[in-house]
């Protein structure tokens, strides 16, 4: 059966909705594997995976959409910490078609992120970017653009289980790493960015992306040329660049409820603050999820990465969970950062930092396709004795309080 067939069949006659059983119907954009596969960029995650989005037909299009907007009251205690209440979230739209023994797939992501302001929000032990071009954000977590995805792939058939796929974007994410933190079921219902996030999953937002792969049933192959230059601080724009940098990724599926992963990639000037300064970058990553018992729904999250630099390497590892039952949702996340960019001696040393964060969101149905949910979360922050002076201790505190419409 062709590839463009078995995403047509399940499909007849289907209403819309966001139920998860239509999206394990439905095969995937890159290759005949359930729809669920799919997450951001060319990225698997496990096919047991949660899928809200509210989907349409229109002809031989499918049609479908969701996001969340999220209104965050942020306190990060200590003397570098700050206080600001702010906008987060994303809206994806996706269009695709049957096209010859494959498909055709447009997709949008927007981000509110740019109304927060160039210095983002506070975020203790996070770094990376800048809000002017000349200073690093330190202790905030940098706004994402406007545009965090602008891309389109096609697939082709050539084999009852294989395809072979192409991908680009601009802006897009290159084959590195497991998905953007947003879209990990483990942890998605954060509101909060990682600190390991430059070390994971910080080229989701690359301007200029191009991939090509191969799907072998449960294994895939890709190699994407992208643009590595991280997003300046003009948040509202599309920007361009040579695609210079070069990442290969291996993903395999084993079973339904697991999803493995393992990258490189060499990064060429990413960091806007040091030109000329090349990197190289490893991943591996592992995703669970799956049914624990009835109506009780778990994910979890292992992702290691590391940054070279100058012959220098500095890892991260982030541990990720969480566990949902009817409109509740507790989450938790733990991480671990080599982080040179904590001060503002430039080449200064690697900090040894840490946290560990917990929250909870509970969800309230208002409509058949929206949702509204409140939630909180604390996190203890774990700083070296040798930056404890200027943090004020060695464990200040991070909490959030944060309210949520979803369309799902």
């Amino acid at each position: 059966m062709g590839h463009s067939q078995m995403i047509q069949m399940p499909m007849e006659g289907m209403a819309s909705g966001g139920h998860a059983g239509h999206a394990m119907a439905m095969t995937g954009a890159l290759g005949s594997y359930p729809m669920t596969r799919e997450s951001s960029g060319t990225a698997w995650q496990p096919d047991s995976s949660e899928h809200d989005a509210l989907h349409v037909m229109s002809g031989d299009w499918t049609l479908m959409a969701h996001g969340v907007l999220n209104l965050v009251a942020d306190h990060q205690s200590g003397r570098r910490g700050d206080d600001k209440v702010f906008a987060s979230g994303m809206l994806m739209g996706m269009a695709r078609r049957p096209l010859g023994n494959g498909t055709l797939q447009f997709k949008a992501m927007l981000s509110p992120d740019p109304v927060m302001g160039p210095r983002g929000y506070p975020l203790l032990l996070a770094s990376g970017e800048t809000a002017n071009g000349t200073d690093r954000l330190i202790d905030r977590q940098h706004p994402h653009d406007l545009f965090m995805e602008l891309s389109a792939s096609v697939s082709q058939a050539i084999g009852s289980n294989s395809s072979v796929f192409f991908y680009a974007g601009l802006p897009g994410e290159p084959a590195f790493g497991p998905p953007a933190f947003m879209h990990r079921e483990a942890i998605m219902d954060s509101p909060e960015a990682p600190i390991t996030h430059h070390w994971l999953d910080s080229t989701h937002i690359s301007f200029g992306v191009v991939t090509g792969g191969i799907v072998l049933d449960r294994v895939k192959l890709e190699v994407s040329r992208f643009n590595a230059r991280e997003p300046d601080q003009h948040r509202w724009n599309i920007e361009t660049g040579p695609l210079d940098s070069t990442t290969v990724r291996v993903s395999w599926n084993p079973i339904r409820t697991l999803a493995l992963q393992g990258s490189w990639g060499q990064f060429r000037d990413p960091e806007q603050l040091e030109p000329g300064i090349n990197q190289k970058r490893w991943s591996a990553s592992a995703l669970w999820a799956d049914e624990v018992a009835p109506s009780w729904k778990m994910a979890g999250t292992l992702a290691w990465g590391r940054k070279t630099v100058e012959h220098h390497n500095d890892d991260a590892l982030a541990v990720e969970t969480s566990l949902k039952h009817g409109p509740w949702t507790i989450f938790g996340r733990g991480e671990v950062a080599e982080n040179p960019e904590l001060t503002d001696v430039e080449h200064g040393p690697a900090y040894r930092i840490g946290k560990a964060s917990l929250g909870a969101v509970r969800d309230f149905r208002i409509a058949d396709h929206w949702s509204l949910g409140a939630g909180g979360l604390v996190a203890v922050n774990f700083v070296p004795e040798a930056l404890a002076p200027s943090y004020g201790g060695h464990n200040p505190i991070g909490a959030m309080g944060f309210v949520r419409v979803k369309l799902r």
